[in-house]
């Protein structure tokens, strides 16, 4: 009997000290700003999935050639590679996804001023001209026709893709911000600063503590 005593005791203070936020190193108190300041968040369950993303884990491969080479070229040597983990569609930018981000461009950087940020970001249609084909159908209405809406984007250079990127994450950020509260959702506000993930980033404390104090 006093056995089962002593290990419920001791079971109960091993829950209770699971609960506890205190330092597993010095035992003294975590997020407690009256006891030393030193804060951490405790609760992170991993990064959140974007919409329409999946998770690719990364991980070493040999790159080279893996089999005796008879010819002695010893111009394609094995190495071991790293690959970091990383995000990707689970299929293709659609027409539907980039008229979204030309119409966010044409409604935060008005055309009248600042056209060359709309235009800059219209794919080139004639790629589906062809000396062979009669494809004028597609130059003139793949891109805006609904008939069309989720066939993949054409046209896109890779400087456009970077941009349609950055676009992308920035709303994305900017959207779970205001579903936790932090920022205000303002969509009548249309010559508001627009959202800049780095920039926040920044602003919330992405500097020295001598920045900071100065």
């Amino acid at each position: 009997m006093n056995k089962l005593l002593v290990a419920s005791v001791l079971v109960a203070a091993v829950g209770l000290g699971s609960c506890s936020k205190k330092s597993s190193t010095t035992g003294w108190k975590i997020n407690d700003r009256k006891n030393g300041g030193f804060m951490a968040n405790l609760n992170y369950k991993g990064q959140q999935t974007g919409p329409g993303l999946v998770f690719v884990e990364g991980g070493t491969f040999t790159m080279g050639r893996v089999e005796e080479d008879f010819y002695r070229d010893w111009n394609n040597i094995p190495r071991q590679v790293t690959v970091s983990s990383f995000y990707m569609d689970e299929s293709e930018v659609t027409n539907l996804d980039y008229r979204e981000y030309l119409y966010w461009l044409e409604r935060v950087f008005d055309i009248e001023y600042y056209p060359e940020i709309y235009t800059g970001a219209l794919p080139d249609t004639l790629v589906w001209r062809d000396k062979l084909a009669y494809n004028e159908v597609y130059v003139e209405n793949y891109l805006r026709h609904p008939a069309y809406n989720l066939y993949p984007v054409v046209g896109v250079s890779w400087v456009q893709a970077m941009r349609y990127a950055s676009w992308r994450t920035d709303r994305v950020n900017e959207q779970i911000l205001i579903n936790e509260g932090v920022l205000n959702h303002m969509p009548d506000q249309q010559d508001a600063d627009h959202f800049n993930s780095e920039v926040y980033l920044y602003m919330q404390g992405e500097y020295t503590q001598q920045n900071r104090k100065g």
